[in-house]
């Protein structure tokens, strides 16, 4: 550990050029499968190539940043690209119907390694992004406002970089390599946060508690700080909604069985997600909030690499699924084809469509016909012009390329509806925090931390995901005749209620801690565990809407956009956060005028955040009177093959009658 802070900045910046690498050669990643005009054997060599070298590139950027006792094995490389050509190959052999001892790939096994994959992943990210808002104000001394808002950007971007995820998963790379390549920038940027932390910004040794102030830190490392924590956003956001297409993946559709195990998923996904996070909301947290924050970022990058080396571990079991190109350029193409036939009348019940069982989209099955949105349907009207361009997709369109893009149009207003209630959701990370810590927290002699009290959130997730699968889903099933209980558009309705519900709790809660604030005191009298009811509610809250929204927006994704429709959910929780930040610029903005201190000054005990809390819950309750008709007015698509599971439901139903 003798390199230079030049040598350290170095290194810093070579990072920065991987994420551009990387984004750039997206562009220029596998060719679509719609295109046919490259010969497969000049393409397998291009695809080869650019593998090794990326692997390879990523590859010895992460050791560049690592001390290894002794040499590294020259075969560490090779190991890595064989999995990825392996997979490669699997999926090529999958995707033309040759897929070798078929029966047991994929199943409950690989799905519990990909659960394991959640909860190591997720206790490593939990563990820099619980108490950042007060390593923030301790360490790089911000003030509160600034702190939140600072939270609410990194996490918001966090779930932005779930859309290039999704994107990279379902146009180019597959789900199995786009995982592996987030998850080396994800343990790249813990390594890069956990040598910043330790040689340029903890000084002294132990600072960043309640009682040592941490010295000023000089730009190089809130710089260098800034970009760990980014590459980290980069990994865990890209990570996230294409693991969870890929557990789905594990499961086909097509018997109520395997259905039903997709559904199932789901539920122990999030259920993964908040056993990994109870480790880093008690354990990590107590020890990062006593000043071993360095300790702290060094666990989150051990579980990191854990999760990595447990997911290649993995690769000979998993059921792989074939990227089915750019799906961006296949919805614009509907817009530009319908809007050249914008004097065509769509032709009823004699749209394009091509032969056989498979749609023009490879990998994808075909979607059948809707009557909503029907000037899209020009797309997929032949006309005389046609005849010579039956390949130009930017003219004429198949019914399945159509019924893609009403689909996406179709979840945008109930994607909407979701924004608030993320706004619900991060005041966990930001606000909440910030309540507790000038509140009475002291056990005795124990000094319990703020961030601490979100294993309430926790456990309420816990013990309702149980409680749901077991007695809800049956009981309401008996009342409704669903079997699935509550479709997912009522649960995500529910759970904007009990979010609601939170944030009045929230606000109370503030009223009565500004009540008990003693003249000259930080804390007031009030204890912290005031602050369970809005822990549980959030909880509960979760529960029902987003893994409502991940079974919903998978669910309702067409097969070529799946990865797409699980990242919608990350998405929101991202909007929610941005939403949410310039809540607090604008409510400061407006009420911090005339010497007044506004609702969320640095001195809380002089402000109003009961005001803040309030007011969401206000907006939320408008949200919900939205989000009603959103969902009344919602159809869903049919795609072929689907009518086998509902019939096996209806004689299913009869055989119990």
């Amino acid at each position: 550990m003798t390199k230079s802070v030049s040598e350290k900045t170095r290194v810093c910046f070579s990072h920065s050029e991987v994420i551009l690498a990387f984004v750039i050669a997206a562009s220029f990643s596998s060719p679509s499968p719609e295109s046919d005009t490259i010969p497969e054997e000049f393409t397998l060599s291009v695809t080869k190539f650019r593998k090794r070298f990326f692997v390879s590139f990523i590859f010895s950027m992460f050791l560049f940043n690592m001390e290894p006792a002794g040499p590294v094995a020259p075969n560490a490389v090779n190991s890595i690209i064989e999995i990825v050509e392996e997979e490669e190959v699997t999926r090529r052999n999958d995707s033309n119907g040759d897929v070798t001892n078929a029966k047991s790939k994929g199943g409950w096994f690989p799905a519990y390694i990909l659960l394991a994959n959640q909860a190591l992943a997720t206790l490593a990210f939990f563990g820099v992004g619980v108490n950042l808002v007060l390593f923030l104000t301790r360490v790089l001394r911000q003030d509160s406002a600034e702190a939140a808002n600072s939270v609410s950007i990194w996490t918001g971007t966090v779930y932005i970089f779930s859309l290039l995820g999704a994107f990279l998963s379902d146009s180019y790379w597959g789900r199995y390599l786009t995982c592996t390549i987030f998850q080396l920038f994800f343990v790249t940027g813990l390594g890069l946060l956990s040598l910043t932390s330790w040689l340029m910004l903890i000084k002294p040794e132990g600072c960043g508690d309640e009682h040592i102030k941490c010295m000023q830190p000089t730009s190089w490392g809130v710089r260098i700080f800034y970009l760990s924590i980014y590459m980290v956003a980069f990994g865990y956001g890209g990570h996230q909604p294409t693991l969870a297409t890929f557990g789905a993946d594990q499961f086909d559709d097509k018997t109520i069985k395997t259905n039903n195990s997709r559904e199932a998923f789901f539920s122990y996904f999030y259920f993964a997600l908040n056993v990994g996070s109870l480790f880093s909301n008690t354990i990590l947290v107590y020890y990062e909030d006593t000043g071993m924050w360095t300790l702290g970022f060094g666990v989150s990058l051990a579980s990191a690499v854990v999760a990595l080396i447990s997911f290649l571990a993995g690769s000979g079991r998993y059921r792989y699924a074939q990227a089915c190109g750019n799906p961006v350029i296949r919805v614009i193409q509907v817009f530009v084809a319908a809007a050249r036939k914008w004097k065509v009348q769509p032709a009823k019940g004699q749209l394009y469509e091509v032969d056989g069982l498979e749609s023009a989209i490879k990998g994808s099955r075909k979607i059948r016909h809707t009557e909503e949105f029907g000037f899209m349907d020009k797309a997929a009207t032949l006309t005389l012009k046609d005849g010579n361009e039956s390949g130009n997709q930017w003219r004429l369109c198949t019914v399945t390329q159509v019924e893609e893009a009403k689909c996406v149009l179709r979840m945008i207003p109930v994607w909407l509806c979701t924004i608030i209630y993320s706004v619900v959701f991060t005041q966990m990370a930001s606000l909440f925090v910030e309540q507790g810590d000038v509140m009475n927290n002291k056990i005795g002699n124990f000094h319990l931390p703020a961030a601490t009290m979100s294993v309430f959130d926790i456990f309420s997730v816990l013990i309702c995901t149980l409680l749901y699968r077991s007695i809800l889903v049956p009981l309401a099933g008996k009342l409704s005749g669903n079997p699935k209980g509550l479709s997912e558009l009522q649960r995500m309705g529910v759970g904007l209620i009990i979010g609601m519900l939170a944030m009045v709790a929230a606000g109370a809660t503030e009223l009565v801690r500004l009540r008990q604030v003693q003249p000259g005191q930080k804390a007031s009298s009030l204890t912290i565990f005031t602050q369970i009811p809005q822990y549980v509610l959030v909880g509960a809250s979760e529960v029902f809407m987003y893994v409502g929204q991940l079974e919903f927006f998978n669910g309702q994704a067409p097969d070529g956009i799946k990865s797409f429709g699980s990242s919608l959910c990350m998405a929101s929780i991202s909007f929610g956060n941005y939403v949410s930040s310039m809540m607090v610029k604008l409510v400061m903005v407006f009420t911090a005028k005339g010497g007044e201190p506004g609702w969320i000054p640095n001195d809380l005990n002089v402000g109003h955040m009961d005001r803040f809390f309030f007011l969401i819950a206000v907006l939320t309750a408008l949200d919900l009177i939205i989000y009603v008709f959103c969902a009344r007015w919602y159809k869903g698509f049919q795609a072929e093959g689907s009518e086998n599971i509902e019939n096996q439901e209806d004689d299913e139903t009869i055989n119990k009658v």
